[in-house]
């Protein structure tokens, strides 16, 4: 097995402590500004960034559906990493400040892959279809925090 890793970044043009405390708040503005691959929303414990435990469906493809339960931590400033409790996915969102009131949004998920072919596949496909899904997301909170 080897691990896959999926990046994508967008700025904002809005200030880096806005756009990180939006995507920390699980219960409001991370809910509405999920794409249409996130299925069965739930906030099981906090909702403001660290200490947060979400839940969702995400609709990868037409056939695949990871269940997710992840664990939230703010190992450094401008930094919430979801740690998923049903498999090896680990997603770090990185906020730093990038120009006059503008921000860097850096988004990595990694997990480790299936081996043979199908791995193969999955580390040639998954980071540009999850990619797809985050760029989603990122113009979403742009929309909404660029207001």
């Amino acid at each position: 097995m080897a691990q896959v890793e999926a990046t994508t970044e967008r700025v904002v043009a809005a200030d880096a402590e806005k756009v990180f405390d939006a995507l920390a708040d699980y219960r409001g503005t991370r809910r509405e500004v999920l794409p249409e691959q996130f299925g069965e929303y739930e906030v099981r414990e906090g909702g403001d960034g660290a200490g947060t435990l979400v839940h969702w469906k995400l609709q990868a493809t037409s056939k695949r559906v990871r269940d997710c339960l992840l664990d939230v931590t703010e190992p450094t400033d401008g930094e919430l990493v979801e740690t998923d409790r049903n498999s090896s996915m680990v997603t770090t969102w990185r906020v730093t400040p990038a120009g006059e009131g503008g921000s860097r949004v850096v988004v990595t998920t990694t997990w480790q892959g299936a081996g043979g072919v199908g791995g193969f596949f999955e580390r040639t496909f998954a980071p540009k279809g999850l990619g797809r899904i985050y760029d989603a997301l990122l113009a979403n909170l742009a929309a909404k925090v660029e207001k």
